[in-house]
């Protein structure tokens, strides 16, 4: 399924040159430098190939970086290993110069020259074409050691370059005679091949079939930089009825050819923005089945966006503003809000790194209907009273963050669990909850990070897996819930009420209650509690008369609903502790201000 979707999606993302497809034969590469000669094939000069690149920053600010200019050259990416592979008329500065700037290994960059000026000149007699010549011209006469009196090839970039002819638009290699001659060479290649068969993509049979399945996957994060392979079969362990390698699972060189491409495409094309975000070890990929304004609204949702919603107006594209605001509508009042036909087709992908190869963390089809419909139960469960500055829709990334001290720290299966149960509308890994309590035991608030131990984000998650979870029943509220007897619950509620008064007794402490008791009080209350309600007393006498019967209604009130202090609290009433703390905490801030409100109304 995940290959004939890929395979499917050729077709559209072909059709739309902003994607820039490679068509059989070619591949998409990363260009820094063209060698540029004149048609008699005399040197003229390198001109350099990178492009600006927009970065956008905060309130609007952008700033400008150089990046390789991506261009459809003749053949795969740059075979890896010890051989010396020259490309067809482009290849990095060692195979195409001679020359290494940092050059460790000479005698291998002289002979990388050689054998890719040996490779052009053999094939110049098949290739009648003037710029070909001008190539070979070029080669016969270029000495490396003349690469050191050109300083502006040391300033350029380290990616690939290319030949292009002075006056001339275009490049050597996309020259019609020269383009002719490679199709048809790749042509004779396929028709030549060894073994043909069903293909079981296509389903269609009498096809030559791919030994590899190439070109290799780049852009999945933590993966080789040199590329990895989807599906492979390298070892004698996987050999079946005399067949080797990718003959196993027999699939033709052209859908090998197209799935790869429009994977590498979505990983590291120039539209991959829209179509792929990391998440703790995994880099998750999604498309529609046809071109929908929702692809840009879930890029959005999931690779953050936080300025930009804050400062709508700093988003240039007005069109990219649209579609996020449909989707968004849409998450708010349904998929039947999205504006586009809510059956079309939806995939996310998920892929890890493994040493050569890459896994599927997970994968998921739907309708766009439906997947909407799961990301609005989604935000619904972790929908929370906090701050007016809290973010309605948290991207995914954001969640995990709160699992560990450092985002790189996030646990790598994590992502993967967590994404399932978004798109299955399953409950979220207990792992998930597990790492979320632990951080507000461990972490502590100071002057940087004053809400740091238990935020509005790790309430929402706590939250959102107890209501989704089985075994827990009883559905937890937005905001406090007075009427809720859970002695969990009610124990977070009344150690936020005692740290209240703690605060209102002795303000500007530098620790309170929560700091020195909470992981304790959270596990084991029924042998902190009996302390801490001692020194609630001795708060309470500092309180004037009428703070003292509000703070003693409070605490009588959620203590009338507790019969025994329990010994300790599993994993899952812990969560409820925290969540009670959360709401209890919560509802005095918005007391305090509802209390100002009145105060000036009445006082105006």
């Amino acid at each position: 399924m995940i290959l004939q979707a890929l395979h499917d999606l050729y077709d559209r993302l072909a059709m739309d040159p902003d994607y820039g497809l490679a068509e059989p034969g070619y591949s998409v590469q990363n260009v820094s430098f063209a060698v540029v000669l004149t048609p008699e094939g005399q040197l003229h000069g390198f001109s350099d190939e990178q492009v600006d690149h927009l970065i956008p920053g905060p309130k609007g600010k952008s700033k400008t970086l150089q990046k390789p200019r991506q261009l459809r050259l003749p053949g795969q990416a740059k075979p890896t290993g010890q051989g010396i592979n020259p490309c067809f008329l482009w290849d990095n500065a060692k195979y195409m110069l001679g020359f290494d700037p940092k050059d460790e290994k000479p005698e291998r960059t002289k002979l990388s020259f050689q054998e890719f000026r040996k490779k052009h000149l053999e094939l110049e007699k098949e290739i009648a074409d003037p710029a070909y010549s001008a190539v070979c011209r070029f080669l016969e006469r270029w000495s490396p050691e003349e690469a050191a009196t050109h300083d502006s090839l040391a300033k350029l970039g380290s990616g690939f370059g290319v030949f292009k002819i002075q006056g001339e638009s275009g490049y050597v290699h996309e020259q019609a005679p020269i383009r002719q001659w490679w199709q048809g060479k790749q042509q004779l290649a396929r028709e030549s091949a060894t073994l043909r068969g069903r293909c079981l993509i296509s389903g269609q049979e009498d096809l030559p079939l791919a030994r590899v399945h190439e070109p290799k996957i780049k852009g999945v994060r933590n993966a080789q930089s040199t590329g990895a392979l989807l599906v492979s079969y390298n070892c004698d362990a996987f050999t079946s009825y005399g067949k080797e390698q990718s003959y196993n699972g027999p699939v033709s060189e052209a859908a090998t050819f197209r799935y790869c491409t429009v994977l590498n495409v979505l990983l590291n094309g120039a539209m991959r923005n829209k179509h792929r975000i990391p998440l703790a070890d995994d880099t998750v990929l999604f498309w529609t089945g046809k071109k929908t304004a929702a692809e840009e609204g879930i890029a959005f949702l999931f690779s953050g966006g936080e300025e930009e919603e804050k400062d709508p107006e700093s988003v240039q594209d007005i069109a990219r503003l649209t579609d996020v605001q449909i989707f968004f509508q849409a998450l708010r009042q349904g998929s039947h809000a999205l504006g586009e036909d809510g059956k079309t087709p939806l995939y996310v992908l998920g892929l890890s790194p493994n040493a050569g190869r890459i896994s599927v963390r997970f994968w998921h089809q739907d309708t766009l209907g439906a997947f909407v419909d799961r990301l609005r139960e989604h935000f619904e469960d972790l929908e929370i009273v906090g701050p007016p500055q809290a973010r309605e829709f948290p991207p995914a990334w954001m969640l995990l963050k709160e699992t560990a001290r450092d985002g790189k720290d996030v646990a790598p299966l994590l992502g993967g669990a967590l994404m399932r149960a978004i798109l299955n509308g399953t409950a979220y890994p207990d792992a998930l909850a597990a790492a979320i309590i632990r951080r507000i035991r461990a972490d502590r608030d100071d002057k940087q990070h004053p809400n740091r131990q238990i935020n509005t984000l790790r309430a929402a998650i706590l939250k959102a897996w107890l209501n989704r979870s089985p075994r827990f029943e009883g559905e937890l509220t937005v905001s406090l819930d007075s009427t809720r007897s859970d002695p969990a619950y009610r124990l977070g509620r009344l150690f936020a009420a005692l740290e209240k008064t703690q605060e209102d007794a002795l303000p500007g402490l530098n620790a309170t209650i929560r700091d020195r008791y909470y992981g304790a009080v959270s596990a084991t209350p029924g042998a902190v509690f009996p302390r801490l309600l001692r020194t609630y007393q001795h708060h309470l006498s500092k309180l004037n008369i009428g703070a003292k019967v509000m703070r003693e209604k409070v605490v009588q009130e959620i203590m009338s609903g507790i019969e025994d202090i329990p010994s300790t609290l599993p994993l899952e009433e812990q969560g409820l502790f925290a969540i009670g703390y959360y709401h209890q905490r919560q509802d005095f801030f918005t007391r305090k201000d509802e209390e100002k409100s009145a105060t000036a109304s009445n006082n105006p």
